[in-house]
């Protein structure tokens, strides 16, 4: 079993090297790189792509767990954060932070309450809102799912040193602007 997942990972590794994918460097130049340079960058890809495959299937089992869908998710997630911070929230901050309609984020709301992961009760100070809760033991189940997650994750990070967070912050940033840079 582990030989043939060995054997999966070198083939998808493979599958992202420049001298395999593109070897008449038509998109991808590996000038002035050597092999073992070469071999660094297609690691440091390769690692990008198990951490996306993990992150999804994560994501995936919270979602299929919970029986929900990723803006559902995201809505809870957004709960949670507020609850922790003491805000508020009512359905059209729900609505602005998911970038939804308001009729969307009523249908999910809608969903969500039938399913037991939120309350709607009247807004404390403005009688036309409803705020937006999460019940307890949703707020657990996401605590227990996307919250280890998260902890995981800023563990790994606070274990760099200043300078290797620097790096890898600016090499996502660099990702994250994507086709920006191209003009």
């Amino acid at each position: 079993m582990n030989s043939r997942r060995e054997g999966a990972a070198a083939r998808a590794s493979a599958m992202i090297d420049p001298r395999v994918i593109d070897p008449g460097q038509q998109l991808v130049s590996v000038e002035g790189l050597s092999d073992s340079e070469i071999d660094q960058v297609v690691r440091v890809l390769s690692a990008l792509r198990r951490w996306r495959e993990t992150e999804q299937r994560i994501s995936w089992q919270s979602r299929t767990e919970m029986k929900l869908n990723e803006t559902d998710m995201e809505a809870l997630r957004f709960l949670v954060a507020s609850l922790n911070n003491g805000v508020l929230v009512t359905a059209g901050m729900l609505a602005d932070h998911l970038r939804i309609s308001t009729s969307s984020t009523t249908k999910m709301l809608d969903r969500l309450a039938r399913a037991g992961h939120v309350t709607r009760t009247p807004h404390p100070t403005d009688r036309r809102a409803v705020t937006v809760s999460i019940t307890p033991d949703t707020h657990e189940q996401v605590r227990d799912s996307v919250g280890r997650v998260h902890a995981d994750r800023f563990a790994a990070v606070a274990e760099l040193t200043p300078g290797e967070r620097d790096v890898v912050a600016r090499f996502l940033e660099r990702l994250a602007r994507g086709d920006d840079d191209r003009g």
